[in-house]
């Protein structure tokens, strides 16, 4: 009776063995897979890290220039603004040269750009001279001869014929 337990207990053992055996290959090959799924995983994220790291690049450019837009939209909108001011303030002096039935207007301009325009030289000069012009410097211009550069004179007063002047 000896004999017939032991073969029973070697036949269990050997069968648990090839079962064990079985499961250990199975578990090699799930690792296997597991470590090549792991690897994957790990490729996929160093690339996902790498679209991540780009896009926040391109939105931080994004805003660099939104906030470069809006500021030059700003200064557009200011400079649309002071345009229309001008605008309005040179009709209003033509309707005023108009009504006085003037031949001519007065236009200053200060270093070369258009300061306003009058319906008299004397109105012209003290415009001017209130914004700083030297009382003193204001000199006559030969017809016909050429003007010096606009950057060369501070304030300038240049008659020009308006209307149906003849």
């Amino acid at each position: 009776m000896i004999t017939v337990v032991r073969r029973r207990t070697l036949n269990s053992l050997l069968s648990d063995l090839s079962e064990a055996e079985a499961a250990t290959a199975a578990a090699h090959e799930d690792a296997e897979q597991r470590r090549a799924e792991s690897q994957r995983s790990a490729e996929s994220a160093t690339r996902a890290e790498l679209a991540v790291e780009e896009l926040r690049g391109a939105l931080a450019r994004s805003r660099a220039d939104t906030a470069r837009l809006e500021g030059e939209l700003g200064a557009l909108r200011a400079q649309s603004l002071l345009d229309n001011e001008d605008r309005q303030a040179l009709r209003m002096l033509l309707r005023i040269a108009r009504k006085q039935r003037a031949d001519r207007v007065y236009v200053l301009f200060h270093h070369g750009e258009l300061h306003s325009v009058h319906a008299t030289l004397e109105a012209a000069e003290s415009t001017a001279e209130a914004e700083g012009a030297d009382r003193s410097g204001w000199t006559t211009h030969t017809p016909g001869a050429a003007l010096p550069p606009a950057s060369e004179v501070s304030w300038r007063v240049q008659p020009l014929p308006f209307g149906g002047a003849r």
